[in-house]
């Protein structure tokens, strides 16, 4: 289902939709900037939109269903060496070579069962982003949830995310606090290759 349709007060910034990622380039299979969710991921995300809100914020989704040739896009740039187009703004302390071996790209994701978001929080206070001391997508030690190389604030900003999170019914990721997976998940053993694109879903 459209994400927009099961919670309609949750922001979309479809990053693999634009150029600004760690490829440097729109995605294959991003035919729209719009989120796709299973009905039961879509479900548990609106009773976390409901409760963000209550506490002065909105959440704000970068990823949700990924299809199977998105994922393959990010193989076959990992695997092309000299492409690091990205570097500075993604991967500033790794080199491209190490990013199958460390985990950070894999041949399969869960985002692609779709019951898995990529998400922040947005201050409706201040009517920005909150600053969660890194950024969406960053490979390195910085992004682990836990991670307390950085303010009190900002560390305090990701366990927000997360109880509300958590709280709804998803699960978090040990390495990108912005990672969540309903759980348990509807399609635990099927990895969709529909396009993103609303006409799918007619």
């Amino acid at each position: 289902m459209l994400l927009a349709d099961a919670a309609p007060d949750v922001i979309q910034e479809i990053r693999y939709y634009s150029t600004y990622n760690f490829v440097g380039e729109r995605i294959d299979g991003y035919e729209e900037p719009i989120a796709l969710i299973t009905c039961e991921a879509g479900e548990a995300l609106a009773a976390a939109s409901e409760d963000a809100m209550a506490r002065g914020y909105r959440l704000k989704v970068f990823d949700a269903y990924r299809p199977q040739k998105a994922v393959d896009h990010f193989v076959r740039w990992a695997e092309d060496v000299d492409d690091t187009r990205m570097k500075e703004f993604f991967y500033p302390e790794l080199d491209k070579s190490v990013l199958f071996d460390q985990g950070y790209i894999d041949k399969l994701s869960g985002h692609t069962r779709g019951s898995t978001v990529d998400i922040t929080l947005f201050d409706m206070k201040t009517e920005r982003e909150v600053d969660a001391g890194g950024t969406f997508d960053y490979f390195g030690e910085l992004s682990h949830p836990d991670y307390r190389g950085i303010t009190d604030e900002q560390y305090e900003m990701r366990m927000t995310l997360r109880d509300i999170m958590v709280g709804a019914g998803y699960t978090p990721l040990e390495t990108e606090w912005w990672h969540f997976r309903l759980d348990p998940e509807p399609y635990p053993d099927t990895y969709f290759t529909f396009p993103v694109n609303a006409d799918v879903l007619s």
